[in-house]
């Protein structure tokens, strides 16, 4: 893979950030959720966060 310009490297930082953040938040909702269904949702929509949080952080190796 090529190497990433200045601004491309600083856009990737800055999504790597929003998917960090959304994993929190929604880990928090899934923490505050009483129904099990909404609970679960939120569980696995932070699980995607994360995952793709671990894709943008490869292309830094």
């Amino acid at each position: 893979m090529s190497e990433l310009n200045k601004i491309e490297l600083q856009n990737l930082r800055h999504l790597i950030g929003a998917h960090e953040n959304s994993y929190q938040k929604l880990q928090a909702y899934a923490q505050q959720a009483t129904d099990p269904q909404v609970r679960a949702y939120f569980e696995r929509t932070a699980q995607d966060a994360q995952k793709t949080k671990q894709q943008l952080l490869s292309f830094l190796s």
